[in-house]
């Protein structure tokens, strides 16, 4: 398959991720789509706030790229 999905940083763009990705695991990125979720409402009892924004991106590796090992002692 090749895509796996990552939580970024909100202020993250798409050539940061793509740049961190390809020093850590050591791979070859071909594209990388980046999706902004807001924060959902929450209430305990009469109080109510919201759930921290997060940005969520889904990278696509390279058909000749390794694959990126998160559990290799498994």
């Amino acid at each position: 398959a090749g895509k796996y999905t990552f939580e970024v940083a909100t202020c993250a763009n798409k050539t940061e991720v793509k740049h961190a990705l390809e020093e850590i695991f050591d791979v070859d990125v071909d594209k990388v789509n980046v999706i902004s979720v807001k924060g959902k409402k929450k209430r305990m009892g009469r109080y109510e706030g919201f759930t921290a924004a997060k940005k969520k991106a889904i990278v696509t590796l390279k058909p000749g790229s390794k694959e990126i090992e998160f559990f290799s002692g498994l």
